[in-house]
């Protein structure tokens, strides 16, 4: 394995000509804005950032587009990227002003720098748990107030831009300063006249080490070309396996496009074709796992490097089958419209067996019970407790031998006690809980309609102004200081209204505008979110009492509504 080495700049320009190519195994770009601003942090500190890993073949293998848009290859010889896409697709797209595309579409990488920042540097790096998602972070999500904010962001270096933030002189656009090698804009847009401000050498030295970030140079290791692309999969396999750097789905990935040669484009374009009936499923933990429970009874990627090209072909073909009927199956009689009202995807991977067992033929009462179990175990959260692979393969294993959708929910029972929901079991719940989902579903089913504008509530409602919003009835500003974070965010202080009705109320507390709100609206759009508008239950001290007596009206609603569903 030969060793080299390149600059930022070099590897960059090696991106835009079309010289770096990503072979067909290689996952899709997926950093948030966030982690690039660390990434950049990192290079301007003077950090090491890691070894590339490359080979460069003649040989024919599948490819695919990387991130940002490249030229045409004119060389016989490709150069293809095994490890480092992430890394470098930011830098490249950072350094030269490109976008990037995430998630489907084209994305600016808007950072801004802190020419004031201190001497010594903070220390400002985050831990993701989930760094493919795909989720955009700004920098303002915190209960912080803004002094406290401006305070932080002051001690940082990189930020990722809000137009706040870039209005005030001393952060400059991280793009405009590789735009130029000219301090002369820049420093003039930060209030440095001429030679004489003491600000001046300050503010040019930091400019010029920012710009040296293109000059930051990556050992590079290369694969032999004698190797065959099958070595080169095992070895990507490996390498990232020891790192703990890739997900399995994503290994799995690799082996699979390795043995079934350009399938990407083919599980993409079903990708595509669930995202454009409103479920933007993940590649590889959702759809491929399908294809491996089709191909298996099993959803682990254990066994996929052993699986024949002809078993892989014939469990997608299956797999893509089952998805359709799961979604049409979640969308006409589950009412769920969107995997953002999923707890797990996992369900609809269940859903699409079943359907598959049955030759895609229920009857009225299979489709009922089936209908109940999709919207308890969503509720529950049935792949959320322990292991979810494991529950998935015992279901998947249930299905194999001819279980029915009523055992189905006997299973669940068996698992989770009590198929009712209680009041205690919604207590110190977030908008991250299952029951959260539940519970839009079941107030949108008892007519909650947004408290102006009138409208039912809906994910999928378009425009700024009318785009649906979780709202703290209790606003967090009103709490702060008397209640903790946790208790703020508590799923019994959150309702479901527009956005445009969300900013008028602000950070009023609920004694003051829910009179004007009854007034115009009725007391209706209370009742059906299950809010109590008593005025013992208003008072910053009766908060507690408010907690648990929607609480305790919630879970009435959320039985009815689960029950209901036979």
């Amino acid at each position: 394995m030969a060793k080299a080495e390149a600059t930022v700049e070099e590897l960059a320009g090696m991106i835009e000509r079309g010289e770096l190519r990503l072979p067909e195994m290689q996952r899709r770009y997926v950093w948030p804005s966030t982690r690039v601003r660390d990434l950049l942090d990192s290079l301007y500190r003077g950090y090491p950032s890691g070894t590339i890993l490359l080979w460069e073949t003649d040989e024919e293998v599948p490819r695919q587009d990387m991130a940002i848009d490249q030229a045409a290859n004119p060389y016989p010889s490709t150069r293809l990227l095994l490890d480092g896409q992430q890394r470098l697709t930011s830098l490249a797209a950072v350094t030269r002003g490109k976008q990037v595309t995430l998630s489907g579409g084209k994305h600016s990488i808007e950072l801004l720098f802190n020419l004031n920042h201190p001497e010594n540097l903070a220390f400002v790096t985050e831990v993701y748990e989930d760094e493919d998602n795909g989720e955009e972070r700004t920098e303002d999500e915190t209960d912080s107030t803004e002094d406290e904010l401006q305070r932080r962001f002051d001690s940082m270096t990189f930020v990722v831009a809000t137009e706040k933030l870039a209005r005030l002189p001393h952060w400059v656009k991280v793009s405009e300063v590789f735009r130029t090698d000219s301090d002369a804009e820049l420093l003039q847009q930060a209030g440095v006249k001429d030679f004489n401000d003491p600000n001046f050498e300050r503010y040019s030295k930091r400019l010029g080490r920012l710009r040296a970030i293109r000059k930051y140079s990556y050992r590079m290791e290369v694969l032999e070309r004698s190797l065959s692309y099958e070595e080169v999969t095992e070895i990507f396999v490996r390498v990232n396996s020891l790192g703990v750097k890739l997900r399995t789905s994503d290994l799995a990935l690799a082996q699979v496009t390795a043995k079934w040669r350009n399938s990407l484009k083919q599980f993409q374009a079903f990708q595509e074709d669930c995202k454009r009936n409103g479920f933007d499923l993940d590649l590889g933990s959702v759809h491929l796992r399908s294809l491996v429970a089709f191909a298996t009874g099993r959803s682990r990627f254990d066994t996929v490097g052993r699986l024949s090209v002809a078993a892989l072909q014939k469990g997608w073909k299956e797999s893509c089958h089952g998805m359709e009927f799961a979604l049409n199956f979640m969308r006409a009689n589950a009412k769920m419209e969107s995997q953002a009202l999923l707890a797990s995807p996992f369900i609809l991977i269940t859903v699409a067996y079943f359907g598959h067992k049955r030759d895609y033929t229920l009857s009225p009462d299979e489709s009922e019970y089936l209908r109940r179990w999709v919207l308890m175990a969503n509720a529950k959260g049935r792949y959320s407790r322990g292991s979810s692979e494991t529950i998935l393969d015992q279901d998947l294993a249930f299905l194999e031998r001819g279980g029915s959708p009523n055992d189905l929910v006997e299973r669940l029972r068996q698992q989770v006690g009590r198929l009712d929901i209680s009041p205690e079991e919604l207590e110190g719940r977030s908008q991250s809980s299952a029951l959260f989902k539940t519970m839009f579903l079941a107030f949108r089913a008892a007519g909650a309609q947004d408290w102006r504008s009138s409208t039912r509530i809906a994910i999928n409602h378009t425009g700024k102004q009318h785009r649906l919003q979780f709202h703290h009835i209790f606003p967090k500003k009103v709490l702060k200081g008397v209640y903790t974070n946790s208790q703020a965010n508590d799923i019994a202080n959150l309702c479901f209204i527009s956005g445009k009705t969300n900013r008028q109320i602000k950070d009023k507390a609920p004694g003051d505008y829910f009179p004007g709100l009854i007034k115009e609206a009725g007391e209706e759009p209370f009742a059906a979110q299950c809010i109590p508008i008593e005025e013992r239950f208003l008072g910053l001290e009766a908060y507690e009492a408010f907690l648990a007596e929607r609480r305790t009206r919630i879970a009435a609603r959320l039985t009815e509504f689960l029950q209901g569903a036979k």
